[in-house]
Parts: structure tokens; C-alpha cells; sequence
């Protein structure tokens, strides 16, 4: 792995009120004190993200929200704009969680604006892409990773790529128990990483490639274990502050 640093983000969902947040990261946050070789963000919902960000500041966690709009400000109700984000402190966002894509109709042509306006805001974008259970079984893999990433990053440049980070998610694994196999998720993140160096040659080598999937302690060892996996997008183990916390021991 260059010199790219590790990553654990967790992915809360639609999950949490002040109180369980507070007692969440409460339980993790100590876990994870000094640990400076490595990255770690929570992913709340948009009402616990202003009080995280006072909770967490001056820890080694980050926040980062779960979704942001590709407009500044505007009639959009119900949306949130990325400058907001940077506005109350947040880090980063996740872009493109197959839940978004499935559930709200999210297209790549409207990732794809979200992604510069996200940088253009000084956030760090996650973006997710992964193939379901049947594209997979039809042999698509590769032209749907491939698909979803040429129509997202197009209008990103080679410094942007550099400091993008990219989830692998095959979307048959998230929340089903099911976990790819650490070879079959090692072969997807090299190829994410592929797709990358078609679009900006030089900027492949730092971008940073997440797997997420199921991510657990008993198999996060194996999983991060890979060359061209530089950590995880944790969703339901991100809710029990000891597993996340071993997640992250097991990155670092």
C-alpha cells in the first residue's frame, strides 16, 4: 500500500438520538485514542452531526455526514447542502451508498455533481460503488464497477482523485450476514483501483479503497489484510462501540 492511510468509517444509517450517540462514542472514543497511523469517522444522520462534531473535537474521530446535495443553496426541501456540512465542522460525506442509489433514485450523472461540489466545499467524499447478487452471478461485475465510476468521476481531476476515497460495497453483502471472501474483495478493490488509473494515471495510487460488506471483528483481520484495501465502511458493527473499536484495532 503507498503511503496511504487507513480508514474506518462508521455508517450509522437511520440510527441514533442524542443520548445513544452519546453513549456510543463514549464507548469507542477512549479505545481509539493514539491512534494516529489511522483515519476513523462516524457517519451519523444529519440531526447528530453538529453535536458530534463539539463532541468529538480534539479526538482522533472525524464526522462525516451520509448524504449532501449538488447545489449550494436553493428550493431543494429537505436536502442539505455540502457547504453547510463544512459550515458546522464535518470532515467528509458518504456519496452513492447503494441504499441511496436503490431507495431515492440516486443516479451517477447527479453523484457525479455532488462529487464536485463536495470538494469544492472542502469535504473528503466517500464514494460507494458495488454490484448486487445478480450482476455479479451474470458475470457484470466489472462493467458495472466500471460504469458507476467512469459517469461518477468524470469531472474530477487527478489532484481530486489523489484525495477521493472510494467504498467497494458489494451490495448482495450489506446487511445480510453474507461477507465477500477476503480474495474476492481484494480482487474488486484492485480493480477499483484499475478504473481509477484509466481516469488519472498518477492518482490511483493514493486514492484510498474501503470494503464494506458485513465488516465484523471476527473477519476484519482478513479483510484489511489485502494490498489494495485501505480500510473499511462499517455499517451495522459501527453501532456496538466494542466491535467498531476492535475494527479499528484491527486496521491499525
Amino acid at each position: 500500500m503507498a503511503d496511504r492511510k487507513p480508514l474506518i468509517a462508521g455508517n450509522w444509517k437511520m440510527n441514533g438520538t442524542r443520548a445513544e450517540a452519546e453513549e456510543l462514542v463514549s464507548g469507542f472514543v477512549e479505545q481509539v485514542s493514539g491512534y494516529w497511523s489511522l483515519d476513523v469517522a462516524v457517519c451519523p444522520p444529519t440531526t447528530l452531526l453538529d453535536s458530534l462534531v463539539a463532541r468529538l473535537d480534539g479526538t482522533e474521530v472525524k464526522v462525516a455526514a451520509q448524504n449532501c446535495h449538488f447545489e449550494e443553496s436553493g428550493a431543494y426541501t429537505g436536502e442539505v447542502s455540502a457547504p453547510m456540512l463544512t459550515d458546522i465542522g464535518c470532515w467528509g460525506v458518504v456519496l452513492g451508498h447503494s441504499e441511496r442509489r436503490e431507495h431515492f433514485c440516486e443516479t451517477d450523472e447527479a453523484l457525479a455533481r455532488k462529487l464536485v461540489a463536495a470538494f469544492d466545499a472542502g469535504l473528503v467524499p466517500i464514494l460507494c460503488c458495488g454490484e448486487t447478487d445478480e450482476q455479479r452471478e451474470a458475470g457484470e461485475f466489472e462493467s458495472v464497477i466500471r460504469g458507476q465510476l467512469e459517469a461518477d468521476l468524470a469531472d474530477l481531476d487527478s489532484d481530486q482523485l489523489a484525495e477521493l476515497v472510494i467504498a467497494y460495497e458489494p451490495i448482495w453483502a450489506i446487511g445480510t450476514g453474507k461477507t465477500a471472501s477476503a480474495e474476492q474483495a481484494a480482487e474488486a478493490a484492485a480493480f477499483v483501483r484499475e478504473v481509477v488509473a484509466g481516469i488519472h494515471g498518477g492518482a490511483a495510487e493514493q486514492t484510498r479503497v474501503l470494503y464494506g460488506g458485513s465488516v465484523k471483528p471476527e473477519n476484519a483481520s482478513e479483510l484489511l489484510a489485502a494490498p489494495d484495501i485501505d480500510g473499511a465502511l462499517v455499517g451495522g458493527a459501527s453501532l456496538k462501540a466494542d466491535d467498531f473499536a476492535a475494527i479499528c484495532e484491527a486496521a491499525r
